[in-house]
C-alpha cells in the first residue's frame, strides 16, 4: 500500500498514445523486397507521389496475397488502363480496406444531349 494520498504522476500524452496503439498493429505483414519495389515504381511512375504509392502498394500487395495472385501479374493487368482507370481500380481497392463511412469515390459525370434535355414532356 502506498503511504501517501497524493495522486499518481499524470502521464505524458506521449505513453497514453503508446500504450493505445501498442498492440493495434501487432500482425506484421512481410512481402519480398522485389514485390514491394516493383509495385511502389509501378504507382510512382504513374504520378503519384512517396507516400501515396508505398502506401497503396502495401494495399495490393495485401489483397493479392489474399486473392492468391501473383502481384506482377496484378501489375501487368493494371499497366494497360488509362489514369482515369487506374485511379477508379484503386479507389474500389482502397475502398476495400476503409470504413464504410469514409469511402473513396470518382464523379463521372453522365452524358446528355442537350436537345433532348429541353423536350421533357410533362
Amino acid at each position: 500500500m502506498n503511504g501517501t494520498n497524493l495522486p499518481t504522476a499524470p502521464q505524458d500524452n506521449i505513453d497514453l498514445v503508446k500504450q493505445f496503439f501498442d498492440k493495434f498493429y501487432q500482425t506484421t505483414v512481410s512481402f519480398p523486397a522485389a514485390q514491394i519495389d516493383a509495385t511502389v515504381a509501378f504507382f510512382l511512375k504513374r504520378g503519384f507521389d512517396q507516400d501515396s504509392a508505398r502506401s497503396t502498394a502495401i494495399v495490393l500487395l495485401n489483397q493479392s496475397r489474399a486473392d492468391n495472385v501473383d502481384i506482377f501479374q496484378v501489375l501487368d493487368t493494371m499497366s494497360g488502363l488509362t489514369d482515369v482507370q487506374l485511379s477508379q481500380v484503386v479507389a474500389q481497392v482502397l475502398n476495400a480496406y476503409r470504413e464504410s463511412t469514409s469511402l473513396l469515390g470518382i464523379r463521372v459525370a453522365p452524358a446528355s444531349n442537350p436537345y433532348e434535355a429541353r423536350n421533357i414532356l410533362v
